[in-house]
């Protein structure tokens, strides 16, 4: 009896769906923090440290470009402060989340560009196309699964017809992304560095 019920167990770990159970994880956090590199299709390269706590507070901290350039999404305002040379020099603009001077090059929002949108992604991709797997790596010195998302003839999520992720076997935090049009060429890469979860931050991290 004991046996049987350890390989149900078994059985219904291997059967996890990685993406649901990504989606699952996001859901049971708090909040995370993580250095985000990314690299267009034309070498451009950002990075970034990403820091979000729900229900949806962020706070970007600009390596490369823009060094010391800060943004912070205030959710229950809906606005965006930013600080162009650091959080102790002035101005301080503010802006809408939608407004091109705060979005990415590729039109990402800021309100919309933690990883529970990015799974989202994902999961409505899968939808209306097919997921293979890629098999297993090891990506900042931690093990990682990879699976290959691609949208079936004319279907596409915001601009992408293909994802290639690979997810942490231990958190199934994602910590590399690919992301390719319609015509199979590269949009973008995304490599997720230093991933720490449910960290606590000080009541003023977010509202400086």
């Amino acid at each position: 009896m004991l046996w049987s019920l350890f390989a149900v167990a078994l059985a219904a770990e291997v059967m996890a769906d990685p993406l649901d159970e990504a989606e699952a994880r996001f859901r049971a956090l708090n909040s995370y923090q993580v250095t985000v590199q990314s690299t267009a299709a034309d070498g451009e390269r950002q990075v970034i440290h990403y820091f979000y706590r729900k229900p949806g507070w962020v706070r970007m901290e600009f390596v490369q470009p823009h060094a010391g350039l800060v943004l912070i999404y205030d959710p229950a305002v809906r606005k965006v402060r930013l600080w162009p040379f650091g959080l102790n020099h002035r101005p301080t603009l503010t802006f809408a989340p939608d407004n091109p001077l705060v979005r990415s090059r590729s039109g990402q929002r800021i309100d919309r560009s933690d990883v529970g949108a990015l799974l989202a992604n994902l999961l409505q991709l899968r939808a209306r196309g097919r997921m293979t797997p890629l098999g297993d790596t090891e990506l900042a010195a931690q093990s990682a699964a990879g699976f290959d998302i691609l949208g079936d003839a004319g279907n596409a999520v915001a601009g992408v017809h293909r994802y290639r992720v690979w997810l942490a076997h231990d958190t199934r935090f994602p910590l590399k992304v690919e992301s390719f049009d319609a015509a199979g060429d590269l949009i973008e890469t995304v490599d997720m560095r230093d991933v720490e979860i449910d960290v606590r931050f000080s009541e003023r991290f977010f509202a400086p």
